[in-house]
């Protein structure tokens, strides 16, 4: 069995561990601001911690379980990491520079069960829940990169959008925003995180009464239920009524703007009918605070029945939903260059190796 990550305790946790083998709360506090403020690698650099407490952590965690596979740096300066995991699992994490900070994306499961049509993520079934240590890890990597480069640069802000389906991996979800957030550690603001679903609607309540404080964005994609199903077998099971009641209910219990994301898929659905039915889908009552994203899709060899929409038709979409005063925007994209898709660069790396 793989030894766990130290990165898998938020600080009340750590603390209760510690102290339930004698060691007084101080000690963890000594502990996080080396993992999170002084970012050591190894627990022998915990120099001010006493030597009985490092010798325990030594023997029961590890501060370092994810390997950087591949690295692939794009143009404008999105960084791309196929990070494997101690079973040898593959997983992705990507920085984008943005003129508001630094961005992590990162990955919460290994494989996705969602089966969204036009994805390059769920090509491969979900085999495993990632742990809360091993998705606070990926922050770290991309922080210890840099500050390797040594211009004190440091991430901002995350967003968990990679390989999987966040509310699915519920408890870890939770407490990896605990730990990142903590302003003894990374002290990264809620406002600055936010969190992506397919449109899971019991967690999507949930998630509203564990109130976390940060951004939520639901993956729509289409406006109705015939259309969505077609692209999102999720909607079988959780149609567009069921999600949209979950998401009133968000609103009301806490008062946040909330993300609807649409990929536009050429001739599929990004007409101008289409962009009406969204407008009356988002409604009058939640359209002070409701943003749609529209997101150009990047066509991966996986999925050739689908192509990215024109940019008339982008810009068509756009105009129609604001014309029905409906909050819209556009999605920058970052490192089309190096596999821009999330989970393409880990089916490439995998097919790879089994052509070898």
């Amino acid at each position: 069995m793989s030894t766990p990550s130290i990165y898998g305790f938020t600080l009340d946790q750590l603390t209760a561990w510690l102290g339930e083998r004698g060691h007084k709360k101080f000690r963890a506090t000594q502990v996080w601001e080396y993992l999170y403020r002084k970012r050591v690698t190894s627990f022998t650099d915990m120099a001010e911690v006493h030597p009985d407490c490092v010798k325990l952590l030594e023997e029961n965690f590890a501060i370092q379980t994810l390997v950087e596979h591949t690295k692939q740096v794009s143009k404008d300066g999105t960084v791309k990491l196929l990070l494997k995991l101690d079973d040898g699992n593959l997983i992705e994490t990507v920085m984008m520079r943005h003129k508001f900070g630094l961005s992590v994306c990162v990955t919460t499961q290994v494989g996705c069960n969602i089966g969204c049509s036009f994805c390059a993520s769920g090509l491969l079934k979900k085999s495993r829940d990632l742990t809360s240590g091993e998705i606070v890890e990926q922050i770290m990597k991309i922080q210890l990169h840099l500050d390797e480069a040594g211009q004190g640069e440091k991430v901002s802000h995350i967003v968990v959008m990679g390989i999987g389906e966040p509310f699915d991996n519920f408890i870890h979800l939770n407490d990896f925003l605990t730990t990142v957030k903590d302003h003894k550690g990374l002290a990264i603001g809620p406002r600055h995180i936010t969190v992506s679903t397919s449109g899971l609607a019991d967690k999507i309540r949930e998630f509203a009464d564990k109130d976390q404080g940060v951004n939520l964005a639901v993956s729509l994609h289409a406006p109705n239920n015939e259309l969505r199903t077609r692209i999102m077998k999720i909607n079988r099971a959780i149609p567009i009524e069921k999600l949209m009641d979950a998401i009133d209910y968000y609103l009301e219990r806490t008062n946040r703007r909330i993300t609807l994301e649409y990929i536009l898929l050429k001739g599929v659905n990004d007409r101008p009918e289409h962009a009406l039915e969204l407008a009356e889908l988002v409604g009058d009552r939640r359209r002070s605070l409701v943003n749609v994203n529209l997101i150009p899709y990047n066509p991966v060899d996986e999925h050739s029945q689908y192509q990215r929409s024109e940019n008339d038709s982008i810009k068509g979409f756009y105009d129609t939903l604001k014309k029905q005063d409906v909050s819209v925007s556009v999605r920058l994209e970052h490192g089309a260059d190096i596999d821009a898709a999330c989970g393409q660069l880990r089916s490439k790396q995998m097919n790879k190796e089994k052509a070898g």
